[in-house]
């Protein structure tokens, strides 16, 4: 489920250097360099585990000699007490790469977690639940990563794989019919095929972008219920359709019952809280 392994690598190495600056003074001078030590990651807290296949990648690249075994997978139900793996080899190895992998599987495990309950409160529907931009800087693979593992759809990985024409570059481009023109001259000239979506604000906005076509996804953002399962019966299938802006877990289920195709929620990512965990030497 590796996003990129030339991003993955750059990341963990990037990570550790971070850390490690001119070494770690504190098991350099403790620890024996030739000590060797066993650990175990145990759960603390309840949820959907995300981030082993990381964990394994960062543990070989710190110390290819690392020994791990792995007990719950990625994507797997974690409750208080569980062993999801084990590490063994050289004890200064081991203690380099702990917070790196906590750090990483509590945010994953998070939005894991957070992911797959609202998912699990969609599943009467045919709506299906996508992630945003609204993402970490420089973790933004990762934080897909997790989505996916919890269930969830990744939307756009960023500003290079899809337009997505919003509310300020339908104000830039002086309307909506401008600014859907212009993107399908752009495709067409730049010899580039990729999806056209379009937020909408309201009704007559969403009537603007059913006159102008050469779309194929709708974004109906903050629209009222009411507006929202009449923008769905006008649009009567012609286009995909995206409910976003004002969905919790709380009214999600409300959303997704006005017959909407997806629904984006930035809060998968940024906001959420990360799931308790630690890495004990035994």
């Amino acid at each position: 489920m590796i996003l990129n392994r030339q991003i993955l690598n750059r990341f963990i190495e990037n990570a550790i250097a971070e850390d490690l600056g001119d070494g770690d003074h504190t098991s350099l001078s403790t620890i024996p360099s030739d000590a060797q030590g066993r650990a175990k990651l145990i759960i603390k807290e309840a949820g959907i585990l995300a981030g082993v296949e990381l964990a394994l990648e960062i543990f070989h690249q710190v110390d290819a000699d690392l020994i791990v075994e792995v007990f719950i997978k990625d994507g797997e139900t974690v409750d208080y007490g569980d062993i999801a793996l084990t590490v063994s080899g050289k004890a200064q190895s081991i203690l380099l790469a702990e917070r790196l992998v906590l750090n990483c599987m509590q945010r994953m495990s998070g939005i894991a977690s957070k992911t797959n309950r609202i998912v699990q409160l969609l599943s009467n529907f045919d709506t299906k639940l996508l992630d945003t931009r609204k993402t970490t800087p420089g973790i933004r693979f990762l934080e897909k990563w997790a989505v996916r593992i919890g269930g969830g759809i990744n939307h756009r990985i960023g500003l290079y794989d899809m337009i997505l024409i919003k509310d300020n570059h339908v104000d830039y481009a002086g309307g909506i019919s401008n600014a859907i023109q212009a993107a399908h001259h752009y495709l067409l000239n730049n010899g580039k095929q990729m999806e056209i979506e379009v937020e909408v604000r309201n009704l007559t906005e969403l009537d603007q972008v059913l006159e102008a076509g050469l779309i194929n996804r709708i974004m109906l953002d903050n629209f009222s219920f009411a507006d929202l399962k009449t923008a769905v019966e006008i649009i009567n299938k012609r286009y995909i359709t995206e409910a976003s802006g004002g969905i919790t877990e709380e009214n999600v289920a409300a959303y997704a019952a006005c017959g909407v195709d997806y629904i984006s929620m930035g809060a998968l990512t940024h906001s959420v809280k990360s799931l308790d965990m630690s890495l004990k030497a035994f």
